[in-house]
């Protein structure tokens, strides 16, 4: 009877909450009503209650416009309470609804001429978030080559500055690479001229550390990224990286984020299978560049220390932001690409988080990183996270503080917490590779009960079927990542391993690393063992491979490649059968 009245009660209150819930549908904003008469009521009907509305209400009713005639659609000035009143009168018999005539607003979009040609601002969404913030409050220090105040930059507003290079306050820009960056995070906007930026109501912080030539030296740099977090920076933007690592420069950056600056750099323009510095510093966040399609920029680091992935241009697409000619010190809007250019697209999001009231540089981090639109397939981490999106983090961001267990419900839903990204295809699949260990298992079992294991076999079965397969997609910071996909691939995934891919190598994925293990291995009673476990893991390997995914090089994905791998799945298992005839394990 209990459990009865508790049922009971929670029903009652679950309807009384739902029933009284104010969500989106009943939240807009409007001054009149639109009453709409039944199709089928006589107009003498329609003609006595726009009288009782002109009488007793002391309303105006009237059509829409002159097409509501055949709908008889009417309108008059009106507020909630008008509305709850008419709704209970003897009107709402005879109409099919009486309700807010709501406004609705265009979605935020610049009249800046050139706003068009910035696609990159349509990639992340920008006009949506601005409907919500524009980063007004927040200040974000340019560490380039200075920035010069060109006509689009004429509404931005500016505080104190440093050139590092020549030692005086007057950070102007000799390269216009700054100038550019600076465009990005905070261009003038809706001012009738140029072209727009992410946060146009935030204020930028020039700081010159790079010459006319583009270089510059970590002193100046670390001396530039204190003087930000000392004159109250809330974001640094680093578009600028190089090799060696840097005690001054780290320090520097645990400093300036111990004061609640959430710095971001580029990752940098080698192609290569890491993050520059300082992106590859743990307190940074490191941006890669993707193009107008989404796909990675051809220029573009990528994997260990790749956190978040931006527009940057490339593969003939460009990044349009008004900055200088240095030939002439003349303003000029002129694309640029790179991953400098995407890094601004970052921090400029970053200062949009900040300006909801999200601060911290870890929780600001969780915010870009939660928001993202998340790529399914990226093995070589090309893209962090995921693509950014100014407009879902703008939004995740006024939901409130992140906390921990939000960060882990994310990691959960997302990454390697969740076992369905594992079992329904993420970077690698769970299911395929628990079939491959259990399949060397069962093989070894129909040669001889090989009860208990030794480590030999065991390593060998492992080595061949699936390898370390869960270290394949670990990104540990400021590691390489080629060496965990070569841990984490069997022995037939080896010549894939580095590119990443999932098409099989035919040298690889077949008998013939295990003919060489037994031939190499034949004398010494460890190694046999290792050699026969590699056979049979590689089988297994093989006959899943031919199962799921028959894919190999030169043999297309179809019947020849499923052939191919089923004949050397037989050969390795007969191999190992053959070796370990007449012979017991050493334990």
């Amino acid at each position: 009877m209990r459990k009865l009245l508790i049922l009971c009660l929670f029903c009652l209150g679950i309807g009384f909450a739902i029933s009284n819930f104010q969500g989106l549908a009943t939240t807009g904003e409007f001054d009149s009503l639109v009453i709409d008469f039944k199709e089928n009521i006589a107009s003498t009907e329609i003609d006595r209650q726009l009288q009782v509305l002109t009488g007793e209400y002391h309303l105006a009713p009237r059509l829409n416009s002159q097409f509501s005639q055949s709908e008889q659609t009417y309108t008059v000035k009106g507020d909630r309470a008008l509305l709850d009143k008419l709704r209970a009168s003897s009107l709402s018999q005879d109409v099919e609804a009486i309700e807010p005539n709501y406004i609705y607003r265009a979605t935020v979009a610049p009249n800046d001429p050139q706003y068009s040609k910035q696609w990159h601002l349509h990639n992340i969404h920008a006009e949506q978030a601005w409907e919500e913030n524009r980063g007004k409050g927040i200040t974000v220090a340019i560490i380039d080559t200075g920035v010069s105040q060109v006509p689009d930059l004429a509404q931005t507003e500016f505080v104190a500055g440093y050139d590092f290079v020549n030692n005086k306050v007057n950070a102007d820009d000799d390269n216009g690479h700054g100038t550019h960056v600076a465009g990005t995070v905070a261009q003038s906007t809706n001012n009738n001229y140029g072209v727009a930026g992410v946060a146009y109501e935030a204020k930028i912080m020039p700081l010159k550390v790079l010459s006319g030539s583009g270089g510059g030296t970590v002193s100046d740099i670390a001396e530039a990224i204190r003087f930000a977090a000392d004159n109250k920076a809330d974001v640094i933007n680093m578009s600028l990286g190089g090799g060696g690592e840097s005690q001054v420069m780290k320090d520097a950056i645990e400093y300036a984020y111990k004061k609640g600056v959430v710095i971001v750099a580029a990752a940098g323009n080698e192609n290569r299978d890491s993050a520059s510095y300082p992106a590859r510093y743990a307190r940074v966040i490191s941006v890669a560049a993707i193009d107008a399609q989404g796909e990675k920029a051809e220029f573009s680091n990528y994997g260990a220390g790749v956190d978040i992935s931006a527009p940057g241009g490339g593969n003939g697409s460009k990044i349009w932001q008004e900055t200088i000619d240095p030939s002439t010190n003349l303003p000029v809007i002129a694309g640029f690409q790179g991953t400098s250019m995407a890094a601004p697209h970052v921090a400029g999001v970053v200062a949009l988080i900040k300006s909801t009231g999200v601060t911290a540089p870890d929780e600001v981090l969780a915010v870009l990183q939660q928001s993202v639109r998340k790529i399914d397939t990226d093995p070589q981490n090309y893209y962090g996270a995921g693509h950014l999106d100014a407009a879902a983090a703008v939004k995740l961001a006024q939901k409130g503080k992140i906390t921990f267990n939000d960060f882990f419900r994310w990691l959960r839903d997302n990454g390697y917490l969740n076992l369905k990204f594992w079992i329904d295809g993420g970077a690698i699949a769970l299911l395929p590779k628990v079939a491959m260990v259990l399949g060397s298992y069962l093989l070894a079992f129909l040669i001889r009960n090989y009860l208990p294991f030794g480590l030999p076999l065991f390593s060998g079965l492992i080595a061949g079927s699936s390898g370390l397969f869960f270290l394949k997609g670990f990104y540990i910071f400021d590691l390489p990542q080629a060496p965990f996909r070569v841990l984490g691939s069997s022995i037939p995934e080896l010549g894939n391993a580095i590119s990443g891919n999932s098409i099989l190598n035919p040298l690889f994925a077949s008998v013939l690393i295990p003919v060489v293990l037994l031939v190499a291995c034949w004398s010494l009673p460890q190694g046999k063992w290792f050699a026969v476990g590699t056979s049979l893991g590689v089988a297994a390997c093989l006959f899943v491979s031919a199962a799921i995914s028959p894919s190999v090089w030169w043999l297309g994905d179809g019947g020849m490649a499923r052939g191919f791998l089923i004949v050397n799945g037989l050969l390795c298992f007969g191999l190992a059968r053959f070796a370990a005839r007449g012979d017991s394990q050493t334990v």
